[in-house]
């Protein structure tokens, strides 16, 4: 079997994804039941309202791609990033997967600099707020200041049901700004 059934009932086969496989309900559905740090935080906390986090720290533009930045995790899962970089052949599915994502929502493959900057300031507020505390440096962090705002975790529903909303309203001002191109 090379296909992994999704949410809304699509097979979305892992080895050659296609682009009308990608779904944004399954990527709501998905993200919101996925647990960040493998799920070793205090308590439950979801990849959809982690992307949420990202996209409120980006400008208007980029809040499109910001949302879907973990979208390819909706079909391959969650890897810790230590097990990734040994791990050349998931870096390979997860790039197909990612140009699939692109393809379906119309977003540059390269994430702009704002999205990965935002994503290291919603990870130290992860760490500060949802991680036992360790005095250990974790070199990516290192200048980056968490968020002032502490992170309130969101339930599964909450999260998949706010998450698709904001989803469905950026492409929604994406759409209409297109058209008037």
């Amino acid at each position: 079997m090379n296909f992994i059934f999704t949410f809304t009932g699509k097979h979305f086969n892992v080895y050659e994804p296609e682009v009308d496989m990608i779904d944004p309900r399954d990527i709501s559905h998905s993200l919101a039941q996925l647990c960040r740090f493998n799920g070793h935080t205090r308590e439950f906390y979801s990849v959809a309202q982690h992307s949420c986090i990202v996209a409120e720290l980006v400008p208007e533009e980029h809040k499109l791609a910001a949302l879907l930045h973990d979208a390819t995790e909706a079909y391959l899962g969650d890897m810790t990033r230590p097990l990734k970089q040994w791990m050349p052949d998931y870096q390979g599915f997860e790039d197909v997967v990612w140009g699939r994502v692109c393809e379906r929502f119309d977003l540059a493959f390269d994430l702009p600099a704002c999205i990965h900057q935002a994503d290291l300031i919603a990870l130290a507020t992860e760490r500060r707020d949802l991680m036992p505390t360790d005095p250990a440096i974790w070199d990516c962090l290192v200048g980056i200041e968490p968020m002032p705002e502490k992170i309130r975790p969101w339930s599964a529903t909450e999260a998949r049901n706010t998450y698709h909303q904001r989803l469905m309203n950026q492409l929604a001002i994406e759409h209409r700004r297109k058209r008037h191109e």
